[in-house]
């Protein structure tokens, strides 16, 4: 094998594909055949090429065999050998209005097709008279039919069931809605509505970090002055007890919720406590509430330490028979996932942190079928029942807030952010590692303009052939609960529907490959769950993103994502280009100024991002070329917000004396996009300068934990926030006022 290293931007030939003798090599048609691409262009333009090291180990990745010549010509052959045994792909994708043709490879002239319904009943048409005999098919097939799907199905998922001599397989039917119907509210006229970091805005009765109890207050309030959404943070579950990983983008698992969120006093138990157990509650609240003023960066671990004490008071206290009927509805709807989960977090409590390899190896030498686990259990039935209680809370938490929206008049209410994976070391990845692909790769992304070192995020990827397998179940089940308290959903690199930046152990993030995936089999999914409750899905689609992405996105009504940060004239990402007027942004959108990986607007039009980034050593170029570029970007704005007549010419000359003349500017020209969804960042409203995440780092910034404050430093508390003059005003913006 011959190494094809990709040499560095700046000496790139003009290619924009690979060659025909790169593509009759094995190794590159292996590649292929597995669903690795091979070469891609970044955001810059430039064609690059994945050196043969990477590909053999994402191969390796996927349970591919690729260590030698020999290996890759006997791979070459089981994987075709493969397809042509195959008696039906295992996920069939229907959309509505459209003819899917499957291929049927049988060994007899006959075989026998049946189709069970979502609810159980049986298709009644004739399978048998849409299958027809494929003359073109491989000769190592014995009997090639092609079946055409029937263009009555109802929405939902089937079971398409072949027989075939001694033979037999099941192919889960994804039948989905062509496009998610926009809602009748966002279909009068575009909706608009706000974003925040949820645990960044606090109260008097708040544990130091905001929490359910602050986000139902805010969406009430919000709603009340015109907004039709709020989109959060990640509230996927995360550890049982501290350390708490900072960020709500790594989670222990995206099937569960986040319960350091919730608020004890809102538990209906919590008003029928005895009074010392009601003390000992208020007391634990009082040794933590003077946090909810401190203008230093959060302390989790001290909110949830205090906080889990007394939810465990509240838990012993007991409930009604009523109360404890609902929990015990919570837990049969839940399933085994819940109890995986809960019997998780036991491990992790009473065995020790996963990542504690040299303390007690569980997570890499126990399973869920280890006698081991279920001792544990038995033991420790209190602890298990506490994580499956906690569950029950939360969901009921979040639903109280979705209901406070919808009470305040809230076209879509709560949008919930779906993070790209899930934390090596949680649950998903410990009870069903077959899911993965674990070990010897993570989820990450190119370099890019923004990101020049690129991103590792240290998550395991699924593994495509499994969700293949499987009819895409896990998918399922984790749309639908995301669903279940949400107006909206936001997907977070939507880009991994159709492809992930795969990076093998030790290469660093430059050194991966995109591995592609069944995006019409996850679109299908994600139409059908939205269009169950009149729900709408946004995809994340920033960075190095293909065009026909959005396109297709659009097609299936996903809305897409426009930053007017990131809008250059003919989507160029180079900085001090004209930026696009929002007049061009697509339809199918969710538009905003800014996004959560950025500074807050005011502190981007006085660089924070250049300071941070040098402070931080994140630059691969000397900080006054940065600087440069972040200068001209800036102008470049502020000649298109005085050229259309949405700031005067001498604001522009003094940013600093203008700061929220210029930020309420940018929001005023997004009025005259036609996305269907607007969006202001809360920090934009009280003046924020402080960045909440900076991409590439994690301990050396206090990412995911700044409170939220307003142009002078100070404190920003959750019934203040829609009584701020500024976010008041930057409101009457938002409502075209």
């Amino acid at each position: 094998m011959s190494d094809q290293t990709a040499s560095s931007p700046s000496s790139q030939d003009v290619r924009r594909e690979e060659s025909p003798e790169r593509l009759a090599r094995p190794l590159i048609r292996l590649a292929k055949a597995s669903g690795i691409s091979t070469s891609y262009i970044d955001q810059l333009g430039t064609y690059v090429e994945i050196r043969d090291e990477v590909l053999v180990s994402v191969l390796a990745a996927l349970g591919v065999d690729a260590s030698s010549d020999d290996a890759i010509e006997a791979s070459l052959e089981t994987s075709h050998r493969a397809s042509c045994d195959q008696l039906v792909p295992p996920t069939v994708v229907v959309f509505s209005g459209a003819a899917t043709r499957v291929p049927v490879h049988a060994a007899t002239a006959a075989p026998e097709l049946s189709l069970t319904l979502e609810n159980g009943e049986a298709y009644d048409g004739d399978l048998n008279a849409l299958l027809i005999k494929d003359a073109d098919a491989d000769p190592a097939i014995p009997h090639a039919y092609t079946l055409t799907m029937p263009g009555n199905l109802p929405a939902g998922y089937h079971t398409l069931h072949v027989a075939d001599g001694n033979r037999s397989a099941d192919a889960t039917v994804l039948c989905a809605p062509a496009r998610i119907p926009v809602p009748e509210p966002v279909a009068q006229h575009h909706r608009w509505g706000w974003m925040t970091q949820m645990y960044s805005v606090r109260s008097k009765e708040s544990w130091g970090v905001g929490d359910y109890g602050d986000l139902r207050e805010l969406l009430h309030d919000a709603g009340k002055q015109g907004a039709d959404f709020m989109l959060i943070n990640p509230i996927h579950a995360g550890t049982p007890i501290p350390p708490i990983e900072p960020s709500p983008y790594l989670p222990e698992s995206r099937r569960f919720l986040n319960v350091t969120y919730i608020r004890p006093q809102q538990i209906e138990e919590y008003a029928e406590l005895d009074p010392d157990a009601r003390a000992q509650v208020d007391a634990l609240h009082d040794s933590v509430k003077a946090a909810n003023d401190n203008p230093d960066p959060l302390d989790l671990n001290a909110s949830w330490t205090a906080k889990r004490k007394a939810l465990w008071v509240i838990y012993q206290h007991g409930r009604s028979a009523e109360r404890q009927a609902a929990f015990d509805a919570f837990v049969k709807a839940a399933g085994p996932d819940l109890d995986a989960f809960a019997a998780w977090c036991v491990a992790f409590e009473v065995w020790g942190a996963p990542w504690e390899e040299d303390k007690n190896p569980w997570f890499s030498t126990l399973n869920r079928d280890s006698p081991e686990v279920a001792e544990l259990v038995r033991e420790h039935q209190d602890l298990f029942d506490f994580q499956r209680w906690l569950q029950w809370i939360a969901d009921e938490q979040v639903a109280q807030a979705q209901a406070a929206a919808k009470d305040a008049g809230m076209a879509l209410g709560l949008m919930q952010d779906m993070a790209v994976g899930v934390h090596a070391y949680g649950v998903d990845v410990w009870w069903n590692p077959e899911r993965f692909a674990v070990g010897s790769v993570t989820v990450g992304c190119p370099p890019d303009f923004y990101n020049q070192q690129g991103q590792d995020w240290g998550q395991p990827p699924f593994n495509p052939r499994y969700l293949e397998r499987t009819g895409y179940r896990v998918y399922r089940e984790m749309v639908h609960n995301v669903f279940a308290h949400a107006g909206a959903v936001r997907i977070d690199h939507v880009l991994g529907l159709f492809r992930l930046w795969w990076i093998p152990k030790g290469e660093g993030a430059k050194g991966g490959a995109y591995v592609t995936y069944n995006y019409r089999a996850m679109l299908a999914v994600l139409s059908i769950e939205a269009s169950r409750v009149g729900g709408m899905v946004i995809g994340e689609d920033l960075g190095t993103v293909p065009a026909y992405v959005s396109q297709v996105l659009a097609d299936h009504g996903v809305l897409g994502t426009v930053v007017e940060w990131f809008a250059r004239v003919n989507n160029s990402p180079t900085a001090g280009d004209p930026y696009a007027d929002p007049s061009t942004y697509r339809k199918y959108a969710l538009a905003s100024v800014t996004t959560h990986d950025l500074p807050p607007t005011a502190g981007y039009l006085e660089f924070e991002h250049v300071k941070l980034r040098e402070e931080l050593h994140l630059l691969s170029e000397p900080v006054e070329e940065f600087q440069k570029a972040a200068s001209a970007e800036r102008d470049a704005m502020l000649k298109l917000l005085v050229d259309g007549g949405w700031l005067d010419a001498d604001a522009a000359q003094d940013v600093p004396a203008h700061e929220q003349e210029i930020v309420e500017a940018m929001h005023r020209m997004l009025l005259n996009a036609p996305s269907l969804l607007l969006q202001a960042a809360l920090v934009d409203g009280t003046g924020e300068h402080h960045t909440q995440n900076q991409p590439g780092t994690s301990t050396e910034y206090c990412n995911w934990r700044v409170p939220l404050h307003d142009a002078d430093g100070n404190l920003v508390h959750t019934d203040e926030v829609f009584k701020n003059p500024r976010v008041l005003s930057l409101a009457a913006v938002m409502r075209g006022e």
